[in-house]
């Protein structure tokens, strides 16, 4: 590339809450009802138990339970379960479960919010929990008391043995991380994308008591996509547990699983490859969060994610504000997958035609979502 040709590299711009520019509208936070402290698994309908537990022990999951009509899986902390799939006619996501610290908060949520109890035989690992429907029809299970589990073996870091410049803490010694699936430590976060994105947020930010960490907004200065972290006051929470972007469907995006550290991370790539499982992207690093990721399909085409290295924050750290483009997604690796930005084919044009037609998406807003996800980079 000649200079006069050469694209201006850029990194976008975030603001802090107190520090907005006036066309960026905040969004706002509604007094929250309970406080979750903990995401603490997924559900999922799936047509094939056999392939899903396959999928999921190479991706470093374990077994705590299986028969025809249900799987639950572990990851290595304690938690009783981190996954609950069951057996049906199609597949799909049906909700997150998250903890609330005790019995007085589901009791407020029932009076408050209409929720159902549960019973206590529908819980991985007991206690007690209600369930609520979010207004995109997913299942939200509130939960506590659950019992825990054992740890599984994990083995320590290697990071801090990493030579670099002028610091050479290993000396005479070798790095030789074993081949094996990348442990699944523990359930990171949920993604989902939404139609009605400002109306889903208000209600997880009620029913969860989350803060939003990051919120990516549109050149119209709205609201379109925001990072959830936990309210866990000074102790620190995952730069988000739960993620909304907004889009042209409900659906789920992703779901992500800590590893100890990027040798897991690339170790439990290779065992992945080998046995035969669909890759999408990745190894690199996220910029909202700085996860270093890698990304994979189960056998139904559903998104799965390894993570190490993520930001916390305590619930004193103000919310920041960032223009919404696909560039800032990740920070460096391969480039985004063309599945993570705009499809242009018939079955979109179809959910748009069908969107527009009902008065649920304007061709203002499909412009506004089209520049902001229709280019990765200008450099690439």
């Amino acid at each position: 590339m000649t200079a006069s040709l050469r694209v201006p590299l850029r990194t976008q711009p975030a603001y802090p809450e107190h520090a907005l520019p006036p066309q960026v509208q905040r969004l706002k936070r509604p007094v929250a009802l309970v406080k979750a402290n903990a995401l603490a698994f997924l559900m999922f309908e799936k047509c094939d138990l056999d392939a899903t537990e396959t999928f999921l022990t190479d991706f470093g999951m374990h077994t705590v339970a299986r028969d025809a009509d249900q799987l639950l899986m572990r990851g290595s902390d304690t938690a009783p379960c981190i996954y609950l799939a069951r057996h049906g006619n199609r597949s799909r996501y049906l909700g997150t479960a998250f903890c609330v610290a005790d019995e007085a908060e589901l009791i407020k949520l029932e009076r408050q919010a209409g929720a159902r109890r549960l019973p206590t035989d529908a819980i991985p690992g007991g206690g007690s929990g209600v369930e609520l429907i979010d207004p995109a029809g997913n299942l939200l299970w509130l939960v506590c008391d659950q019992s825990p589990l054992a740890p599984l073996p994990l083995r320590a870091p290697l990071h801090p043995l990493t030579n670099s410049v002028g610091h050479l803490p290993r000396v005479n010694a070798t790095v030789r991380p074993p081949l094996e699936p990348a442990a699944a430590a523990r359930l990171g976060h949920v993604v989902l994308q939404t139609i009605d994105f400002s109306n889903m947020a208000q209600w997880y930010m009620r029913h969860l008591g989350l803060i939003p960490t990051d919120v990516q907004y549109l050149e119209d200065g709205s609201p379109n996509l925001s990072f959830f972290r936990l309210d866990l006051g000074a102790a620190p929470a995952d730069h988000h547990s739960f993620v909304l972007a907004g889009g042209i469907e409900e659906k789920y995006e992703h779901s992500a699983y800590e590893v100890v550290d990027l040798d897991a991370l690339g170790q439990g790539h290779n065992v992945l490859r080998a046995n035969g499982h669909r890759h999408m992207w990745g190894i690199g690093r996220h910029v909202l969060g700085s996860q270093l990721f890698d990304y994979w399909y189960d056998p139904d085409g559903m998104e799965f994610e390894h993570y190490t290295d993520g930001d916390v924050f305590t619930a004193d750290y103000p919310t920041h504000y960032v223009p919404l483009e696909l560039s800032g997604i990740w920070a460096w690796g391969d480039d985004v997958p063309a599945s993570m930005g705009v499809q242009r084919d018939l079955g979109t044009l179809f959910k748009v035609f069908r969107l527009l037609w009902r008065g649920r998406l304007s061709i203002a807003r499909l412009k506004l979502l089209g520049r902001a996800m229709g280019h990765p980079r200008p450099w690439l």
